[in-house]
């Protein structure tokens, strides 16, 4: 039966929080025309603060709901997700953030172009930004009615539908007044309220079993239908006709795909230098690290408190798991504290949404209004740019919104794994070529971007997620010819290929010519040494220039 007084309570907290966070942008977006401050906020963020944004951009309201919800379905294939969430920003730590951050500015075009200068490699950039952010944009979009119709306990489809209306004009409203800086501290307070009422139902929910995770273990395994199974490897796969490859392939898809998604690599662009990079991912890892630790605890808790039967039938993906579990900690009656409690944890998830489609449309914008308006043909002013960052916004946002009705009725977990394995096997390819191969050329970084953007695409219609099962996007069709749930095992080699291949084709002048220019930044990409004085502007030429802006003067 339904708390009336619980769903009251979340109702204010939500417009609570909406209108705060909103408020925040207004204070802290932009107030003049500089570009530097919409797209990196001047980089005044300290490494603590940039460390949580990055956390809070990286860590979704997908990760939260999906990856709870594969925990307490599917138990250690689900642990294992979780990790790899981990994995791939640590892989970002130590191998892309200083190098990106040296070799960017504002967008991931920059980082391409600071080899490969041109306007077809910034139009492939912005095309393979906004394939890859879309589809996990659509998802949280359109689960945010389900979610708001969930904790509100509204069960009719317009009121779904408006929920995906209202609040992705809000989130639209935080990219497009807050810029970088206004939505650095949503996403701060979103990751410092969602550990901190996370931490919360992992307290409780051990306390449930005497502090004693082999006795959780074994409550969840028991009530999961699938006994041992549960805790061992293979069980999110075991209908598919390679488990092993399928499980292999889908968590290096998450390890490489999730570091490369343009909405986490911006937020390397806001560190003044390269100590503050390193010291800011030091604290999105440790941050990520807990998330982790409390999403396996609370999704095996839901298992052991609330079972597989009654998960199931809330949602068939496991969606609910987090919830059903936060509220089965607190016992069967609440009190007023609990009450509290359990609304923080709720309003952690709403702001957890808002914040990461936010951050997704601010991306998109700013390699919209920067790549492509911006560079197709004489340089405007920064007042005019600023002002396509913010109609781009609109363009990408509105779009997403009406896609999200119309679709928020299916599955959309095939668009999840698509945004990853688009990162994977197109947006990481092309980074790590594009930062450390000094012969890398322009048609090898298109074959890379575009070859592997269709790869994915054409792959992942042949998967069981879109067809050929109940739980796929298209139940009643059955067109599946692909033999794994993600196409990592096979696009990730083939993006890399077609990298090598479009260089080798190159003709031998133009890599040297490649060559050449790489050298002659590579002390400023890897090391952030600087370099002598190339001819053409910064903001525009294919070299750096001297020490980046580092606060509001240059």
């Amino acid at each position: 039966m339904r708390d009336v007084s619980s769903e009251s309570m979340a109702l204010v907290a939500f417009t609570a929080v909406a209108t705060i966070t909103l408020l925040l942008c207004v204070m802290t977006g932009p107030d003049r025309d500089d570009l530097e401050e919409f797209y990196t906020g001047f980089g005044s963020l300290s490494p603590m603060r940039n460390g949580l944004a990055i956390a809070g951009d990286y860590i979704s309201a997908a990760s939260v709901l999906g990856t709870g919800g594969v925990i307490a379905l599917m138990g250690h294939d689900g642990i294992v997700l979780a990790l790899s969430t981990a994995l791939s920003l640590m892989l970002l730590m130590f191998l892309l953030a200083e190098p990106l951050r040296n070799a960017g500015r504002f967008t991931m075009g920059d980082v391409f172009a600071r080899r490969t200068p041109g306007r077809a490699v910034r139009m492939a950039a912005c095309a393979a930004t906004l394939t890859a952010l879309l589809p996990i944009m659509l998802v949280q979009l359109a689960g945010s009615g389900d979610l708001m119709a969930f904790l509100l306990g509204f069960t009719s489809q317009g009121f779904r539908t408006g929920c995906v209306l209202t609040l992705g004009a809000l989130m639209i409203g935080y990219a497009a007044i807050g810029g970088m800086k206004g939505t650095a501290l949503i996403q701060i307070l979103k990751i410092v309220m969602l550990l901190g009422s996370g931490t919360v139902v992992a307290v409780l929910v051990l306390r449930r079993f005497d502090w004693d995770p082999g006795a959780l273990l074994a409550a969840a395994a028991g009530r999961s239908e699938a006994g041992r199974a549960y805790l061992t490897s293979g069980l999110q796969f075991s209908g598919g006709p390679n488990p092993r490859l399928d499980m292999i392939s889908s968590e290096l898809t998450v390890v490489l795909g999730g570091a490369c998604l343009p909405h986490v690599t911006m937020r390397m662009y806001t560190a003044r230098h390269a100590r503050e990079v390193r010291r800011s991912m030091s604290w999105a890892v440790s941050s990520v690290a807990v998330f982790v630790l409390i999403v396996s605890v609370v999704g095996v808790g839901a298992a052991a408190l609330v079972g597989r039967d009654a998960i199931a039938a809330a949602d068939p993906q496991g969606n609910t798991a987090y919830l059903l579990g936060a509220r089965a900690a607190f016992g069967p009656t609440m009190t007023t504290t609990e009450s509290l409690l359990f609304t923080a944890v709720t309003t952690a998830l709403f702001l957890t949404l808002l914040a990461s489609v936010a951050g997704m449309i601010l991306a998109c914008a700013n390699t919209l209004a920067h790549d492509v308006f911006a560079h197709r043909g004489e340089q405007p002013s920064p007042r005019r740019e600023l002002r396509l960052a913010r109609l781009s916004a609109l363009a990408v946002g509105v779009p997403a919104i009406l896609l999200a009705t119309v679709v928020q009725h299916r599955n959309l977990q095939p668009l999840v794994t698509l945004s990853f394995c688009l990162g994977a096997s197109a947006l990481a390819p092309a980074l790590v070529y594009s930062l450390f191969w000094r012969r890398y050329t322009r048609a090898g970084l298109l074959w890379t971007l575009l070859g592997g953007s269709v790869a994915c695409l054409v792959l992942m219609t042949g998967t069981n997620l879109v067809s050929g099962s109940p739980a796929s996007m298209f139940p009643g069709r059955d067109f599946n010819w692909f033999p794994f749930t993600t196409t990592g095992l096979v696009s990730i080699p083939l993006g890399f290929l077609l990298g090598w291949l479009g260089t080798v084709l190159t003709s031998p002048r133009e890599q040297r010519e490649q060559q050449a220019r790489y050298e002659a930044v590579e002390g400023w990409i890897l090391a952030g040494a600087p370099v002598p004085q190339q001819p053409g502007p910064h903001p525009t030429g294919p070299y750096p220039s001297g020490p980046r802006r580092t606060g509001g003067r240059a």
